[in-house]
């Protein structure tokens, strides 16, 4: 993990704690009282930092960005499902520390696992190396997203609230999601999710989440709508 992380820590005690899950904890009363002894409080700190560097970004690449246009950008470049995409790719994984519960249960591959553990990373670079590693290390991470600005309304929208606009412009109504298949061992599952207006079926997408799911379910479900308001004219007309 450290190999990909191209960064060398100072003090490895900060390190130990961004690794170490609060599962881990029972009851500790030997720790100095400024040792970190889970990654809860530098998951806190990280999550603040990768706001400030993000934003940082979005702030100098285009004086045309709205407030808004910034903000939904930035929600899609530091939610969960990136941090963990993020931490896979550093097989960050591998190297947590977990408790019993949360070992066998698969914590190791747990979206939520995962983006905490990335944000306390991070929180934990910013305290052994200040803002400058931590920038560093942020955009070196997050490279993949930040070199593609013409692809961020593609990727990082929220195409739940996207979907429910669309159909509510058309008339049609408030799309309703539902699981409808569960595959895979408990700590890889695989997940269904169908939309339905009224009684149709529109689109259905399988994640290893159900919000990942829902949210690809969403996209292919507007790509429909836009493929039949073609069909059906400017004025409506044609089948639906």
């Amino acid at each position: 993990m450290l190999d990909r992380l191209k960064y060398k820590f100072e003090h490895p005690d900060l390190l130990t704690a961004a690794l170490t899950h609060r599962s881990t904890v029972v009851c500790r009363h030997d720790c100095d009282e400024h040792q970190e002894i889970d990654n809860q409080r530098l998951e806190f700190l990280g999550d603040a930092v990768l706001d400030l560097i993000i934003s940082d970004i979005l702030y100098h690449h285009d004086p045309h960005l709205s407030e808004g246009d910034m903000s939904r950008i930035r929600a899609g470049l530091v939610c969960e499902a990136r941090l963990a995409e993020v931490a896979k790719r550093l097989r960050l994984g591998e190297a947590l520390i977990l408790g019993p519960g949360e070992l066998h249960g698969g914590g190791r591959d747990k979206p939520s696992v995962l983006a905490d553990a990335m944000e306390a990373l991070l929180g934990a670079v910013y305290l052994d190396g200040g803002l400058p590693a931590a920038i560093d290390v942020a955009r070196r991470l997050w490279k993949p997203y930040l070199s593609q600005p013409d692809s961020w309304e593609d990727i990082l929208s929220d195409f739940k609230t996207r979907l429910q606009e669309e159909t509510q412009g058309q008339g049609l109504g408030i799309p309703h999601y539902e699981l409808v298949d569960t595959q895979g061992p408990p700590h890889a599952r695989i997940f269904t999710m169908a939309i339905r207006l009224g009684d149709e079926q529109l689109a259905k997408a399988e994640a290893g989440s159900k919000k990942e799911a829902e949210q690809k379910a969403a996209r292919e479900a507007l790509t429909i709508l836009k493929k039949k308001a073609i069909v059906r004219g400017p004025h409506g007309t044609g089948p639906m």
